[in-house]
């Protein structure tokens, strides 16, 4: 159905100004500043987007859904997920594939891309983690970016023995990286140095959440994202450093940039918003924040918020990862170490950004769309066809009331988690109607579209 979305003030990464846009076909066709609704076909569909923002659709450039951790699996579906994703404005998500050491990539790619077909109400992507690097790795590899259109790759320099690759592994990924075209993503602490630590902590009998930061402080992240881009300096590499902080590591990164190192930052809206206290929460509550790096002290947030004002940090994500607090956080007990990480927030990271970035005059409009779309796109291989309002685009478009307050709530969210880790917040700002490819998908916080619409974005290396 043709879709005419008239009176709003659209707002992308460069631009801000009022004007109609008529959709067709799954692509946004005319964009004017008056457009009669009697000149078009009988059966458009009108919105009156008055008073309203009128954004592109949102990418999360950073999540999990299928996720395995300790026999044990991530709360979330592709359905659950990609819905609290769509009410929430983010009409693309990039989910991680993380297989184990022994898997093989291939069948790593078939196994996420079918669940994902199935059941996204988003379109999708993925970042290929790479944890092991034989000879059959390195194939496989070659044949998901050519074959599947999967450019980009993610490595961790964390989770010691389980997913990080040794540094002469590291650098042949790299190397090979280059001569793809692909960028390399990368969650940047120091295996070694977390094992350390978290062995003496435990030993010291240092076992409740309040010690997760401890286990891996800010030196460590920092450390991982000198390493990376020494890496990278040496290869030519293209690399974006994952969920960043903490001013230390922003600062080593900004150092890489500066010597010419074609490094990106990501920031993640959990350490945007939220602080160690929360971990440190008595009576074991502080597991349900607990994530990989650590919320950290609260000073670290101004550097994060100024870095995007600044174009430091390119974009925000969440590190999206749902593991219920009743039987599955409360696995570690009797040890930080076995708590699953993440705090989910793939539903209220837009309304967050808004609420304490925009309103609170660290980052503008423009920002925020650059930082939570464009630059997404841009790096990631989608634009324009995603990230953008422009003739050609697809129609994945987001009404937002700046206006309308709501608090999140378990009961609010679509995705399956058994809490919110910003339950009773006050938010300012709602998408009020979202569209993928042209089709309304959401309306006031409610799934309104069709399960399985979300397809798999194909993209092509453009990091040579």
């Amino acid at each position: 159905m043709p879709l005419l979305i008239k009176n709003g003030r659209i707002i992308t990464a460069t631009d801000d100004y009022h004007a109609d846009i008529f959709c067709q076909d799954e692509t946004i066709t005319k964009i004017e500043s008056s457009i009669d609704a009697s000149e078009l076909p009988s059966d458009t569909e009108v919105i009156d987007a008055s008073g309203k923002y009128v954004f592109p659709g949102f990418i999360d450039p950073h999540v999990h859904i299928h996720l395995p951790f300790m026999g044990s699996n991530a709360i979330d579906d592709h359905e659950s997920a990609s819905k609290a994703a769509l009410v929430g404005g983010t009409t693309t998500l990039i989910e991680m594939i993380c297989p184990g050491p022994d898997d093989e990539p291939l069948n790593a790619f078939h196994e996420w891309n079918t669940m994902a077909d199935k059941l996204s109400v988003v379109d999708y992507t993925f970042h290929m983690a790479v944890v092991r690097f034989d000879d059959l790795a390195r194939k496989q590899l070659t044949q998901i970016v050519n074959e599947h259109g999967i450019a980009s790759f993610k490595v961790f320099l964390a989770y010691k023995g389980a997913l990080n690759l040794n540094d002469g592994d590291l650098f042949d990924l790299l190397t090979m990286a280059k001569q793809l075209g692909v960028i390399t993503t990368a969650h940047c602490e120091n295996a070694d140095a977390i094992d350390a630590m978290q062995s003496k902590l435990i030993a010291e009998g240092k076992t409740g959440p309040e010690w997760h930061e401890p286990s891996r402080p800010v030196c460590v992240e920092a450390e991982g994202v000198s390493h990376l881009a020494t890496f990278a300096e040496l290869t030519g590499a293209h690399i974006y450093a994952v969920h960043t902080s903490c001013t230390a590591a922003v600062e080593a990164a900004v150092a890489a940039q500066l010597r010419g190192v074609n490094i990106w930052v990501e920031a993640v809206a959990p350490h945007l918003t939220l602080d160690e206290t929360y971990a440190q929460k008595p009576d074991f509550i502080g597991a349900k924040y607990v994530m990989s790096p650590p919320l950290r002290e609260k000073s670290n947030q101004a550097t994060l918020w100024n870095g995007l004002k600044s174009g430091v940090i390119s974009t925000i994500g969440t590190d999206h990862a749902p593991f219920n607090f009743n039987g599955q956080k409360d696995m570690g007990k009797d040890a930080f170490t076995k708590i699953p990480n993440g705090i989910p927030s793939v539903q209220e990271r837009i309304d967050l950004i808004h609420t304490f970035g925009v309103l609170t005059n660290k980052i503008d409009l423009n920002t925020m769309v650059s930082a939570c779309s464009t630059k997404a796109a841009q790096l990631f291989g989608l634009y324009p066809r995603k990230g953008a309002i422009s003739i050609g685009a697809d129609a994945d478009l987001v009404v937002y009331d700046p206006n309308c307050k709501h608090t999140p709530s378990v009961n609010s969210s679509y995705s399956q988690v058994d809490y919110n880790a910003f339950d009773g917040w006050e938010l300012t700002g709602r998408s009020s109607v979202v569209t993928v490819r042209g089709q309304i998908q959401a309306r006031d916080g409610e799934f309104v579209g069709t399960v399985g619409r979300g397809n798999l974005l194909k993209r092509k290396p453009t990091h040579f």
